[in-house]
């Protein structure tokens, strides 16, 4: 709420001298008042509209990027065809299957586990 001494004091006046104001003066001094007061309440709706809108702006702002991430990621992670599944399975269910044979040649307690037509290279890579 708007104070009296607080409005006195900001144009000059005094509140013990407001007696000897006359009743002009007392009109004027209150419309005045009066007009302050509604600025300021239009001043704080307008900052209210302003708030209410960039909250509007800033949520369809947050919608857009989020979209944009969504998209973004379906693109660098596009889903693969099943063939590629198919060969990725096959792939990983031989590495699990050769695992145990692989590990035993990198320990030094196997020869080198698949065919002949590698075995130079398998000595080697064995006798480092």
């Amino acid at each position: 709420m708007f104070s009296l001494i607080n409005f006195f004091s900001s144009v000059d006046y005094q509140a013990p001298f407001l007696g000897f104001l006359r009743v002009s003066q007392r009109l004027m001094l209150l419309q005045q008042m009066e007009n302050k007061f509604l600025d300021e309440n239009k001043e704080k709706a307008s900052q209210i509209q302003a708030a209410q809108t960039a909250l509007k702006r800033n949520l369809s702002l947050l919608k857009d990027i989020e979209a944009a991430e969504k998209s973004l990621q379906t693109r660098s992670h596009p889903i693969p065809s099943p063939e590629v599944v198919s060969l990725e399975t096959l792939y990983w269910a031989s590495v699990e299957e050769y695992i145990p044979k692989w590990e035993q040649f990198l320990l030094g307690r196997a020869p080198y586990p698949i065919g002949v037509e590698n075995e130079n290279e398998a000595e080697k890579y064995h006798s480092k």
